[in-house]
């Protein structure tokens, strides 16, 4: 199961942190595929189009991403972060809590 959690501090965007694979196939996982691709898509555009600052831990063998910024987040990340959540909420709907769990917390 891949567990995504994204924490917020008064509705603004602070860390994205998934640990865990799918598991949804032996040999496709799309499961584990769109959620690799909707994170690793929204990382590239907010280091590509905006100038938030950021920290990034990986580690594929466990799949853990660990994304935390480092800095006020502009309006341009909070809308690509939106958007993430809402292409995570979209998964879960599609193929359950069984392979994707997701939470959010306020700190």
């Amino acid at each position: 199961m891949i567990s995504v959690t994204v924490t917020r501090d008064k509705g603004e965007f602070r860390r994205l942190y998934l640990l865990g694979h799918a598991d949804y196939a032996d040999t496709d996982d799309i499961v584990c595929a769109a959620i690799s691709a909707l994170v690793l898509n929204t990382i590239n555009a907010i280091e590509v189009f905006t100038e938030d600052k950021f920290s990034i831990g990986q580690d594929q063998k466990r799949g853990m991403i660990d994304f935390q910024f480092t800095e006020t987040v502009s309006h341009d990340s909070h809308l690509l972060m939106e958007t993430l959540v809402l292409g995570i909420q979209k998964i879960v709907d599609s193929y359950g809590e069984t392979y994707v769990s997701f939470d959010t917390q306020e700190v």
